[in-house]
């Protein structure tokens, strides 16, 4: 199959384009990110390699991948939350020399060449360059703090996190030799319902495989009708899979993107900060 030349990051064109188009125009990043992924067999191996920051270097491709075709004007740069093919997008066919073209494209119309990815070397950290309100730099900090806790310290704040939201007689074991399960809980559905859960929590970077999702499904086994795996990185396509394998007891996967959002949803941690535009328009007739 021919490929763009440039960075690696432009292999993943494409397949966002398509993956969109596919999904009706629209998805969320996870969800696009995680059928590219999967849609050229990026291997487990590729997906757990972290960049010079911490953060997982192919979904950090992606990003930058997502960028240029929004700075192309196929994806729609406003939205936040979600990634959406503009009127364009929707209907262009990409091949690889327009990949390659559209990226010299957008290079050319850099301001600087320091917000330029390197054409060599591109795991430089993407910190969503479409949303100027600061917000990602406040989510880098909070996620660098989270791994730069004692694994004891990320255990007792996980527990603490759980408890937040809902989650009762949450303990934290921590025993070695217990098939890395790390503490337990009970969620209260309703009055007739409820769950015994087991949790583990995996503080650094990188991604979880499948093959540690089976291993904590097998320690869980016959003990508990839910687990939680907590991780401040990432999880391979494949540990999603398995994770929601059919026949299996289900197992849901926190990465590090979620577990900032659940801190900022919580407010635990983190101190809400209201910014204003200024209405020019408003002044107008005072001039």
């Amino acid at each position: 199959m021919e490929k763009a030349k440039g960075p690696q990051f432009l292999r993943f064109c494409i397949p966002i384009v398509e993956t969109l188009q596919e999904l009706g125009g629209s998805g969320q990043p996870k969800e696009v990110t995680d059928t590219v992924l999967e849609r050229l067999h990026v291997s487990e191996r590729e997906q757990a390699q972290t960049n010079k920051n911490g953060g997982s270097r192919v979904r950090n491709q992606v990003a930058w991948a997502r960028f240029y075709l929004a700075k192309a004007d196929l994806l729609d740069a406003s939205r936040r939350g979600v990634w959406a093919l503009t009127e364009k997008g929707r209907t262009v066919h990409l091949s690889p020399n327009a990949v390659t073209q559209l990226f010299k494209e957008v290079q050319a119309n850099f301001p600087t060449k320091e917000k330029q990815p390197n054409a060599v070397d591109d795991a430089t950290e993407i910190t969503s360059p479409m949303d100027p309100s600061g917000d990602s730099a406040s989510k880098r900090t909070l996620l660098d703090i989270l791994k730069s806790l004692s694994p004891g310290g990320f255990e007792r704040v996980s527990q603490r996190l759980l408890r937040e939201s809902g989650f009762e007689r949450v303990l934290v074991t921590g025993r070695s030799g217990d098939g890395g399960i790390d503490g337990h809980g009970i969620l209260q559905v309703n009055p007739f319902v409820s769950f015994t859960v087991l949790f583990q929590c995996k503080r650094y970077a990188g991604a979880v495989s499948a093959s540690q999702v089976r291993d904590f499904r097998g320690a869980m086994m016959g003990r508990a009708d839910k687990g939680i795996i907590i991780t401040t990185g990432t999880f391979t396509t494949e540990a999603t899979k398995e994770a929601r394998r059919d026949g299996a007891p289900p197992i849901e996967l926190v990465d590090g993107e979620t577990l900032v959002q659940m801190f900022e949803r919580l407010e635990f941690g983190v101190k809400p900060k209201t910014v204003y535009e200024v209405d020019e328009a408003f002044f107008e007739e005072y001039r």
